[in-house]
C-alpha cells in the first residue's frame, strides 16, 4: 500500500495538445488534462497552456506541488539546444522545485510505445518525426540526416490543394474538391484560386492549422481512391520508407520493430499502405509493433526511469489501463 502522497507528472507537448499526467509512484494514473500547443512554433501561449495542464492536472489529482518528485516532459520542437531556452520554460511553474527533464516529443512517444526496447518509431500528426534507440542505447533521428519526411497533417494538405489548384486531377476527384471547398466556404474552385492568390491567411499559425484540419479529408480520400490524394499520400509515405531505412542501418540485428504515433501515419490508408512497403523493405526485415503505452504515458515512465524507480509489471498495467 501506498503512503507517500508523491508523484511524477509526464507531459507530451505536441504541436496541437499539450496532455499532462500524474501518477503515483506506483504507476497509478490520478488524473489527465489535455490543454493547447507546447510547441512555441504553432502557438505563442505555448508556456501558459502547459503550466494550465500541469497545475490542473495536480489539482485533479489532489496533490500539491511540494508532492511533485519529478517531471518529464517531451516537447514537439524541441530539435537544438538553442531550443532548450523556451522548452525549460514550458514547466517553469512557481512552486514545483523538482528535477525536471525536456526531451524531443519523439522521444517519450518512443520510451512509451516499445518501452526503450531497440527499435524506431514515426511520428506523423501535427509534426513529423522518426527516431531511433538502437540495442546499444543510441538515440538517432532522420533529422540528424537533415532528412524530413513531408507527411506532417499541414504537408500533406498543402500538397493536395496545390496538385487541385494545379488541375492535376480527374472524376475520382470530385468528393475531395468539394470537401476542400466546404472546408474554405468557398463555393467555386475560381473563387478558392482567388483565395489561394491572397495566401489564404496572413496569421501563418492560422493557416497551417487550418490545414492541417484538412489533412484527415485527404487521408480519408486516398482510402476511396482519389488519385490526387494517393498521390500526395503515396509520396509522403514513400519518403517516411526512406526515413525508417536510413535509421535502421544503425541497427545491428536483422529485424526491427517500427510503430506508428500520430493521427496521419494511423490513418487507415498511411499504415496500411506503410505497413505492405516495409515488407519489402532494403537491409532489413521489419515488423509493426502496435503501441504499448501513450506518449503521455511513456513520460511518466521516463520520469519514473530517472528517479531510479523500479519499472514493474504492475506500474506497466496501471498505465495501459489508463491507455
Amino acid at each position: 500500500m501506498m503512503l507517500t502522497q508523491d508523484v511524477v507528472i509526464g507531459i507530451d507537448g505536441g504541436g496541437t495538445h499539450s496532455r499532462a499526467m500524474v501518477a503515483d509512484l506506483s504507476g497509478r494514473v490520478l488524473a489527465y488534462v489535455e490543454k493547447g500547443p507546447a510547441s512555441l512554433y504553432k502557438d505563442s501561449s505555448a508556456a501558459r497552456n502547459v503550466h494550465d495542464a500541469i497545475t490542473e492536472a495536480l489539482e485533479k489529482a489532489g496533490r500539491g506541488k511540494q508532492h511533485v518528485r519529478g517531471i518529464a516532459a517531451g516537447i514537439a520542437g524541441y530539435d537544438s539546444p538553442a531550443d532548450l531556452i523556451w522548452v525549460e520554460s514550458l514547466t517553469e511553474v512557481p512552486g514545483i522545485t523538482c528535477p525536471k527533464w525536456h526531451v524531443n516529443d519523439a522521444i517519450v512517444a518512443h520510451y512509451g510505445a516499445l518501452m526503450a526496447k531497440p527499435g524506431i518509431v514515426v511520428i506523423s500528426g501535427t509534426g513529423s518525426n522518426i527516431v531511433a534507440v538502437t540495442e546499444s542505447g543510441q538515440q538517432l533521428s532522420n533529422y540528424a540526416f537533415h532528412h524530413y519526411a513531408a507527411s506532417a497533417a499541414r504537408f500533406i494538405a498543402y500538397n493536395t490543394v496545390h496538385e487541385i489548384l494545379a488541375g492535376n486531377t480527374d472524376a475520382s476527384d470530385e468528393g475531395l474538391i468539394q470537401a476542400m471547398l466546404e472546408h474554405w466556404n468557398v463555393l467555386s474552385l475560381p473563387e478558392f484560386y482567388k483565395l489561394a492568390q491572397q495566401g489564404f491567411d496572413d496569421d501563418r499559425q492560422q493557416r497551417d492549422k487550418t490545414f492541417g484540419q484538412f489533412a484527415p479529408m485527404v487521408t480519408h480520400a486516398a482510402n476511396q481512391r482519389s488519385s490526387v490524394a494517393v498521390n500526395v499520400c503515396d509520396r509522403a509515405i514513400h519518403q517516411i520508407k526512406v526515413g525508417i531505412e536510413l535509421l535502421s542501418r544503425a541497427f545491428a540485428g536483422n529485424t526491427v520493430e517500427v510503430a506508428f504515433i500520430g493521427s496521419v501515419i494511423n490513418s487507415p490508408y498511411f499504415s496500411n499502405r506503410l505497413s505492405e512497403l516495409l515488407l519489402a523493405g532494403n537491409h532489413k526485415r521489419f515488423t509493426v509493433a502496435k503501441p504499448i503505452l501513450s506518449p503521455v504515458a511513456g513520460a511518466v515512465l521516463l520520469a519514473m526511469s530517472k528517479l531510479e524507480q523500479p519499472i514493474k509489471e504492475e506500474m506497466i498495467r496501471h498505465l495501459r489501463e489508463f491507455a
